[in-house]
């Protein structure tokens, strides 16, 4: 079962949601970041956030504190607070000089990460003294553009994927405003930039979205090579990868500690298991059952005798049977975590964003859990 939401013909680059799940904030491939309220079965817009001077890559809404951050191609990040009715924008100090590409508030939403294209994670926090938000940058062994970052549960260790072929897990301890971690699955010492793990997946593609899953000990990313990975830190830092006849997929997050969900090319979300007990990732189903095969109205017999007749299938459409109708850009919990997701949010080059139930969608859905 899917709620479809429609917001023009330009494509939907990124969104967040606010933690109520009564607001929405997009971009529509431009420098703008427009801002939705739930209105009945509809998204009605209230405000536009127009301080980037260039493409909008990332935006992120704190469900806590509710504050969004978004940056840019125009090398700057801005965190927005809502006050008096409107959303007034701080600057952010990132010291880089190339493209912002992806950002992530941390899971305790003091700290920020975010991605570039000048080969380094700038993470950023909040400095009372000056009243401004200053950043860290984590540099090697970063050889070039990072793409994607997740939040480890410990609100210390990030995920990144890059350009260079490569999915790598960083210390973000900023000593300043937190206390020192504790040991976990990945390493016992965290100071800031440490390099915890290193994975290829001996192939040749991007890395197009990571994340970490519920417990932190494992890490799942998507490749351009038509992959999907995962890294298990508790069992020795065992690497597990899936290559299959579908198409790269752009966005990856779990749903439950042994599921993930990813979608791109195909525009299909896929539901993927890991067993960690048998090292094994499989493909479990497709979240968007084609139209045709679930009214169940063309036959077997019927097919053949198009093509006898024809040399065609029969269907001369243009409109694909899925409810995306182009590349799914991104895939995020919409309702509930990772541990226990509900629902989760889609969004596309289509201008769709679909909200996908994943307690009703399918029987094989709800078995994995």
């Amino acid at each position: 079962m899917a709620e479809k939401h429609n917001f023009g013909v330009n494509p939907v680059t990124c969104h967040a949601v606010s933690g109520d799940k009564t607001n929405l904030a997009l971009s529509l491939n431009d420098h703008e970041v427009k801002i939705y309220k739930k209105s009945g079965n509809k998204w009605q817009e209230t405000d536009t956030l127009g301080e980037h001077g260039q493409r909008v890559t990332g935006i992120d809404w704190a469900s806590k504190s509710n504050r969004i951050v978004t940056c840019g191609a125009d090398r700057n990040a801005y965190v927005w607070t809502y006050q008096n009715g409107k959303w007034k924008p701080e600057l952010v100090i990132l010291r880089i000089n190339r493209a912002a590409t992806c950002v992530r508030w941390s899971p305790e939403e003091n700290k920020f990460a975010v991605g570039c294209g000048a080969r380094l994670i700038s993470v950023s926090y909040y400095e009372e003294e000056h009243r401004w938000w200053v950043s860290k940058h984590i540099k090697k062994p970063i050889r070039s553009t990072v793409t994607c970052l997740d939040w480890h549960p410990n609100n210390v260790l990030i995920a990144a994927g890059s350009t260079d072929f490569k999915a790598r897990v960083f210390s973000g301890y900023i000593k300043e405003i937190e206390s020192k971690p504790s040991p976990c699955a990945w390493g016992t010492k965290m100071m800031f930039a440490t390099p915890m793990a290193e994975f290829s997946n001996g192939g040749g593609g991007w890395v197009h979205a990571i994340s970490f899953s519920p417990s932190g000990d494992r890490i799942a990313w998507v490749g351009h090579d038509s992959s999907v990975s995962v890294a298990d830190a508790a069992n020795e830092s065992r690497l597990v990868v899936i290559k299959d006849s579908f198409l790269p997929f752009l966005g990856i997050t779990w749903v439950s500690e042994n599921s993930m969900v990813a979608a791109g090319y195909d525009c299909n979300p896929m539901l993927f298991t890991y067993d960690a007990g048998k090292g094994s990732l499989s493909l479990v189903s497709k979240l968007d059952i084609p139209q045709e095969k679930a009214a169940g109205t063309v036959s077997a017999m019927n097919r053949f005798r198009d093509l006898d007749k024809k040399a065609s299938s029969g269907d001369n459409s243009t409109e694909l049977k899925t409810q995306h109708q182009n590349t799914i850009t991104q895939v995020s919990v919409f309702d509930g975590t990772k541990a226990q997701c509900k629902r989760i949010s889609t969004s596309g080059v289509d201008g769709n964003l679909i909200i996908w139930d994943l307690n009703v969608s399918q029987h094989s859905i709800n078995a994995s859990f």
